[in-house]
């Protein structure tokens, strides 16, 4: 497979805008152990603007927060701490140290980042880049927690019109309130 390998982690719901209805599932301890998991080998982060603008807000405080649980602590610190790339087409300079804006698609960035980088690129809760990235076939792994509430509308993460793909279940863990938190595998066919 050559390169490292691009992750995605998203939330299987209907509406990406308001993170409010997850609140209660991505606190419990099924969500932070999975939140806990995707970062380990990870060297880079990229995200969308709104998800940088919005991550910048909240996870910063977090990693310098001693009451803050362990799990969300080391996660917010890898964020501080790790290379970012920001996808934008409106940023003209980057939000947060470590940090570089890109105006570029999606799919180049990441064939740009698996030829010079040494580890695993992370795309955490950015639709709009895990989208074309799924359909340009190049994410290897998708952490997915699904929260039992229908919100009914919003935006869809695996839309209509993406090529065929198979992937493996290598975790499945259901917490109390009925969240349940997936890793999928891309099987490859050589």
């Amino acid at each position: 497979m050559g390169g490292p390998l691009a992750h995605a982690q998203g939330r299987i719901r209907p509406c990406t805008g308001d993170l409010g209805a997850i609140v209660r599932y991505a606190t419990t301890g099924v969500a932070r152990d999975h939140l806990s998991r995707i970062h380990q080998r990870a060297t880079t982060a990229l995200l969308g603007r709104g998800s940088a603008e919005g991550f910048l807000d909240y996870w910063p405080p977090v990693a310098q927060d001693e009451n803050a649980d362990p799990r969300d602590r080391g996660y917010a610190k890898w964020l501080v701490d790790t290379d970012k790339v920001v996808l934008s087409t409106t940023l003209t300079k980057a939000p947060w140290e470590r940090t570089r804006v890109v105006n570029a698609p999606a799919a180049e960035v990441v064939a740009g980042l698996r030829a010079t980088g040494d580890g695993d690129i992370l795309v955490n809760s950015s639709p709009s880049i895990i989208k074309p990235l799924l359909a340009a076939d190049l994410i290897d792994r998708l952490y997915l927690l699904l929260c039992p509430e229908i919100l009914g509308g919003g935006q869809r993460l695996f839309e209509d019109g993406l090529p065929g793909s198979q992937w493996r279940a290598t975790r499945q863990e259901t917490g109390e309130l009925g969240e349940t938190a997936f890793v999928y595998d891309r099987i490859r066919r050589r």
